[in-house]
């Protein structure tokens, strides 16, 4: 993203969420003495916005900060939500996919390009008029989506077993050009800025493999030990770690980039499907789809705790946090009396 971009606007009335401490890396006295200092939140919900019609499970999300727009893989509904930030509602609806999952917006190409689980490609669509432009075959349960500004390439984890991949997307030309082989289906990856290393959860094998970019092959493996199912990630580059969130137990690992190795584990929200660092604050968020936030502090790149959990919805899994507007904004979905809806939740200093 542009760091120079505007801010997004965040104009409804602000509701506080309370955060509860709960276990983490640290002894019982500890746990409770942290949730006795924390009596104010750590995030504040400053909107709302509904998705009307929306049923199933909502996957990833993917943000235009010049156009102040948020789009919403909604999976279980087969249809791209397309949000309107500053007027605080849907706008448009990409309609007739196929399990969206992944989802990211390319600037300076003005495109956007969506997963399909079930349809076996990335799907191209113009950044303004929404129309289909151009498909990208791939093969088995595309999922999630990055992009590498530096080299204008979009980044894709795709397929199972020996099949497994992370495609290679030229952007200027919507093509493939290249599979780096990966043991088995990708779920989050992280690609490094100032490196050429991409970090990738495999979690049918229970490891985090470690690609080299330019020779387009995994270089190293790191087992994920004594958890399972490690789903989403985040890095902090800075200081080479990288966080891991497992749902069996539902835990936060951190670890050495460097050295490959854990250095803290502490329990966070369950059902987890994304983690972002916040490098400002030197926070980490963990959503969970149990219905809260796990709200992490790192101290300095060995030690962490847990300031408390966030309640938002169950279900509400999957997250996107904007470093531009220190926002964070939870997908909830339809669940009983709940309706579809993007919450949008505003950082707050620790008092």
């Amino acid at each position: 993203m542009n760091a120079g971009t505007t801010l997004l606007p965040l104009v409804l009335m602000a509701v506080a969420l309370g955060v509860f401490g709960c276990g983490g890396g640290g002894s019982g006295a500890e746990q409770k003495e942290a949730s006795q200092a924390n009596d104010s939140s750590t995030l504040r919900q400053v909107q709302s916005i509904q998705l009307p019609g929306v049923e199933g499970r909502i996957d990833h999300m993917a943000v235009d900060l010049q156009g102040e727009r948020l789009f919403v893989a909604a999976l279980g509904n087969n249809t791209l939500e397309v949000v309107d930030l500053k007027a605080g509602k849907r706008t448009d609806e990409i309609e007739g996919l196929r399990e969206p999952q992944g989802v990211v917006y390319v600037p300076e190409a003005d495109r956007l390009f969506v997963s399909n689980g079930e349809g076996a490609s990335l799907d191209v669509y113009d950044g303004q008029s929404l129309e289909l432009v151009d498909r990208v075959e791939l093969g088995q349960d595309p999922d999630n989506v990055r992009y590498d500004p530096a080299t204008g390439r979009v980044y894709v984890g795709y397929g199972s077993g020996k099949g497994s991949a992370l495609g290679v997307i030229d952007v200027g030309k919507d093509a493939k050009i290249a599979d780096i082989k990966l043991s088995g289906h990708p779920e989050s990856f992280q690609l490094e800025n100032e490196g050429k290393r991409i970090f990738v959860n495999v979690p049918t094998s229970g490891r985090v493999e470690v690609v080299d970019r330019e020779q387009g092959a995994v270089i190293e493996t790191w087992a994920v030990e004594d958890a399972a199912e490690n789903f989403p990630m985040a890095l902090d580059e800075a200081d080479h770690r990288l966080f891991v969130g497992t749902r069996s137990p539902a835990q936060l690992l951190v670890l050495d980039t460097e050295r490959g190795e854990m250095v803290a584990e502490l329990d966070s929200s369950g059902d987890t499907d994304d983690v972002f660092y916040d490098s400002d604050a030197k926070r980490i968020y963990v959503s969970g789809g149990e219905g809260a936030i796990s709200v992490f502090e790192q101290t300095d790149p060995d030690n962490y705790r847990l300031i408390g959990n966030v309640d938002t919805a169950e279900g509400a899994r999957t997250s996107l946090f904007v470093t531009e507007s220190r926002t964070l904004f939870v997908a909830v979905p339809h669940r009983g009396s709940q309706q579809a809806e993007v919450r949008a939740l505003e950082t707050q200093p620790e008092e």
